[in-house]
């Protein structure tokens, strides 16, 4: 693409070249350039891509974007921008030829329930007919692809890229997850989102690498409703007037009260062999009686904000109710099929507080046992560990404990760490070092009415050990041990 038309919509001065020049990519990272590409200099908490400039020209950049004063050989083009992040979502916008139009697109914000909500919309809609991709804490999923990203919301180049292939492929909506931070460095900047949807506000991600204060953490999610169209928010909230405060959008809102426009109401626990979830029913602006496959009562919100957005595609009220039924959201309280009379359940809880949070809402159910298998990662706090083995110890009738990512730690340390705090109860245990035996234990002792907990992979397809990660996926290894059953 020539630089002129790359730069279309940006706000910039160029001070060194010319815009007749023609572009092959956009990087953001010196070590990734390539002839003829446009470097685009990002400041990190850790690094200042400006200071990068001349490895990238070394490689072959044409073309430097910055907002600090630099310096670069007189055949190279630079650009002055206020802003290097928007300038980069800008430019990858132009770059892919704007796919945001033709996508329905849906941003989902809040401290909980991003990922859940962005698979239920996506299982929804899938059902319906209308092929529809995420982008998220679990990477970039489409059709039947998965890509892994560093960050919930990846880089505004990443997300365009994604989007221009999905496009591509004929998919026809996307939910993406945008974090707090996502929205501070203008990752999502360049198009309008159709729908945004705020799910809740509790504290998090407060430090100097994230937000100063919960003020600017509340502000940074508040900024989706001045990048949407239509605002789903969750009026049960006791911030929501904060995060819509000077929104541009317009605003419907769902939640458990009469004053909600779509309100849940007769929320039950469902439990039956190999499905765990939750029933409840809708009044206000859709009727409706729906079971959803994820355990725990919280996830009636996130259903809730899955039917807000829905409802407003050309789907039936059946395509709603089997999408949600049939969700499952990947290492999130996942049950994976056994065919037997008891429950087993992946899920990505890694320290005291997510464990103490899947445990407690298994509980809810009243199963005869709770099995928790899980280890600790290596090169990480101590006190992990021990609190890890203390909350398994109090709520677990068994805990079997085995490696995690042990990293350049020895297996046995870590688990010695999980057993004083898992000695600080009565619950019993037993230790199986390597973690496919540990799964095999746990899925021969199960009982009619148990429920096997896997804890700490969740997502994760692999074992990092020594430096090295090893491919590991439990329902892999699940798969071979019930062929052998």
């Amino acid at each position: 693409m020539i630089l002129l038309e790359l730069l279309n919509g940006i706000d910039c001065e160029i001070t060194q070249g010319n815009l007749e020049i023609d572009i092959t990519d956009i990087i953001y990272d010196s070590r990734k350039a390539i002839p003829n590409c446009a470097f685009v200099c990002l400041k990190g908490y850790n690094l200042n891509s400006h200071d990068f400039v001349d490895a990238a020209v070394t490689k072959g950049a044409s073309v430097i974007i910055a907002s600090d004063k630099i310096t670069a050989p007189e055949n190279v083009t630079i650009i002055m921008v206020e802003d290097t992040r928007k300038a980069l979502a800008l430019l990858s916008c132009n770059f892919f030829r704007n796919p945001a139009k033709e996508l329905v697109t849906v941003g989902i914000t809040g401290t909980k329930g991003k990922t859940t909500t962005a698979a239920m919309i996506r299982s929804i809609l899938n059902h319906a007919g209308i092929p529809t991709a995420s982008i998220g804490t679990l990477g970039i999923l489409m059709g039947e692809n998965q890509i892994k990203t560093e960050n919930t919301t990846p880089e505004s180049y990443e997300i365009q890229k994604a989007m221009r292939e999905m496009v591509d492929i004929g998919i026809k909506a996307v939910a993406i997850e945008a974090s707090s931070l996502g929205l501070k460095w203008h990752r999502t900047d360049g198009f309008v989102f159709d729908y945004g949807v705020f799910t809740n506000f509790a504290g998090d991600h407060i430090g100097p690498s994230e937000h100063a204060d919960m003020q600017e953490y509340m502000e940074c999610k508040s900024m989706l409703f001045r990048q949407c169209k239509l605002g789903l928010i969750n009026i049960d909230d006791k911030h929501f007037l904060d995060i819509i405060k000077d929104h541009t959008c317009e605003i419907e809102t769902y939640g458990m009260t009469s004053n909600a426009m779509l309100t849940g109401y007769k929320d039950e626990l469902i439990a039956k062999p190999g499905f765990l979830g939750v029933h409840f029913n809708t009044k206000g602006i859709m009727d409706l009686s729906v079971d959803v496959g994820i355990p725990g009562r919280f996830n009636v919100y996130n259903a809730l904000a899955a039917i807000a957005v829905t409802r407003h595609f050309n789907i039936t009220d059946n395509d709603i109710k089997i999408g949600l039924e049939q969700v499952c959201v990947k290492g999130r309280i996942e049950t994976v099929p056994i065919h037997k009379n008891y429950t087993l359940i992946i899920d990505y809880a890694h320290n005291a507080m997510s464990m103490e949070n899947v445990l407690g809402t298994l509980k809810a159910y009243h199963p005869k046992r709770i099995i928790t298998m899980f280890g600790a990662g290596g090169n990480r706090p101590k006190s992990r560990r021990y609190e890890m083995g203390e909350v398994s110890g109090k709520m677990s009738d068994l805990s079997v404990i085995t490696e995690d990512n042990s990293r350049f730690e020895d297996v046995l340390d870590i688990i010695a760490d999980i057993k004083q705090g898992i000695d600080k109860t009565d619950g019993k245990y037993v230790v199986i070092p390597n973690r496919p035996e540990a799964i095999k234990y746990c899925m021969d002792i199960a009982r009619d009415g148990d429920i096997v907990v896997l804890a700490g992979k969740g997502h994760e397809d692999y074992q990092e050990i020594k430096g090295v990660k090893y491919h590991l996926d439990e329902r892999e290894i699940i798969a071979e041990i019930l062929k052998g059953t």
